[in-house]
């Protein structure tokens, strides 16, 4: 595997599972990583082999954040296990440091909702696990693969019913009022045209208000004359 064309420097808040997982993966794609963690013992999740810096200290403190290479870093990830410490952090690497590419972690979905609105990408750890879950369990469950700030645009994959078999993608939208973004079709994703017609076994991954996700989600799950 060859090295990426153009190399990053990566900073990391938090050596947990996913802290060290992904310090892994930055390094693995061939860039560098400095990874950050108030306690010295959790940098034994790390690989022996692992040769990004291991900062000791508080993800928000300048200092550390310096020591850490902030300053020449294209991205950073605040992904310890407090909400306050990863927000507060991923502000300070944006507004204090201007990394253009910040992401945090964030248990209380209420609050990833209110820090996305800031302008701060976060991955709500509980809602998506919950939606993740929900929709194994409950195959007919309306859960989001993605939704928008404000959670009023969700994209949801839905298996049509064999009703829609044969028809155009085109008159699914029509008649569900949605965008059909994607179709997963044998394992591979496929872009729909015009002409593209509906397989058996196909899941549509459509883009939908929240307000209709229900309803669009039994229009197509049934046919569209039972819909």
């Amino acid at each position: 595997m060859g090295l990426p064309s153009t190399l990053v420097h990566v900073v990391i808040l938090g050596c947990g599972r996913v802290g060290s997982a992904l310090a892994r993966g930055v390094e693995r794609l061939g860039h560098s990583v400095a990874i950050i963690d108030q306690n010295a013992a959790a940098f034994g999740r790390l690989p022996t082999d692992f040769t990004g810096q291991r900062v000791t200290g508080v993800g928000f403190d300048r200092d550390t954040l310096v020591e850490a290479g902030i300053e020449r870093a294209a991205a950073f990830a605040a992904v310890s296990s407090g909400d306050n410490s990863n927000i507060i952090s991923a502000r300070v690497a944006r507004e204090m440091f201007g990394v253009e590419r910040v992401v945090a972690r964030i248990y209380d979905p209420r609050r990833a909702e209110v820090y996305e609105r800031l302008g701060i990408p976060t991955v709500a750890t509980v809602r998506w696990t919950r939606d993740q879950i929900l929709g194994r369990l409950l195959p007919e469950a309306v859960t989001a693969a993605w939704s928008d700030p404000s959670g009023t645009v969700l994209l949801t994959a839905i298996t049509p019913g064999p009703g829609w078999v044969g028809r155009r993608v085109r008159e699914v939208e029509e008649t569900a009022g949605v965008r059909v973004a994607c179709v997963t079709r044998f394992g591979e994703g496929v872009l729909p045209g015009a002409g593209t017609l509906v397989q058996d076994g196909d899941v549509l991954h459509v883009a939908v208000t929240k307000a209709r996700a229900t309803e669009v989600d039994s229009v197509l799950r049934h046919g569209p004359e039972e819909g």
